[in-house]
């Protein structure tokens, strides 16, 4: 199936490392990351999950569940958190998902709907190197797809998160490189008028369609 932005996130059953969980039942009333890899014991994912175990406190502070998943069984995922500790430095803090029959990389349209599983190489799972970031009322709210070679930006996966999180509670946009207390965009939907109401403080205006407030609270 072909996942797309707004829609509502697949649900799966599946075995992790910190035991079976229904994913819809899993999120609950948090934020959620899903983010895969092509194959346990490769290089490139050693680094990324190491990373986002350091980042694990500052998702918890943006109520923000991570989990990651491999097509590899989870008794390899076991072995593997010894490496990622050991050369980044962070213990793996969340779960991670045992994908050995392919059924939530295909459900997430992150492999090609043929491939099947047992023994692969991480060239053959060139594309389940997905991000999903997904709300508390289950539906994807942003996506992110990467090659093999090139690791993930995960500074940038908390910084559109931040965005996410701040439309969804104050309706505004964010502009390019914004970060965390910078000015945003009155979005077009939102007339002068009204946005005078909004923000009494007042906004910037460079364009009719091109509005600047400070970042609500």
């Amino acid at each position: 199936m072909s996942i797309r932005l707004g829609e509502e996130a697949p649900d799966f059953t599946a075995e992790t490392t910190e035991g079976t969980i229904r994913f819809h039942e899993w999120i609950g009333d948090k934020w959620a990351i899903l983010f895969s890899h092509p194959k346990d014991f490769t290089p490139v994912c050693t680094t990324e999950l190491g990373y986002m175990a350091g980042l694990k406190p500052e998702f918890d502070r943006r109520n923000t569940k991570i989990i990651g998943l491999s097509i590899d069984p989870v008794s390899d995922h076991q072995k593997w958190v010894k490496d990622i500790e050991e050369t980044q430095g962070h213990a793996v803090n969340y779960p991670m998902i045992g994908d050995s029959d392919l059924k939530v990389a295909k459900l997430y349209d992150m492999i090609h709907p043929n491939a099947s599983g047992g023994t692969r190489t991480a060239a053959d799972n060139a594309t389940v190197r997905s991000v999903f970031l997904i709300g508390p009322d289950r539906k994807v709210k942003a996506m992110l797809v990467y090659p093999m070679s090139a690791g993930r930006n995960f500074d940038e996966v908390m910084r559109l998160l931040d965005s996410l999180q701040l439309n969804a509670k104050h309706a505004v946009a964010t502009p390019v490189n914004w970060k965390l207390g910078d000015d945003v965009i009155i979005p077009t939907s939102v007339s002068d008028d009204d946005a005078k109401k909004k923000y009494p403080q007042g906004f910037k205006t460079l364009k009719p369609y091109l509005r600047y407030v400070q970042q609500p609270k």
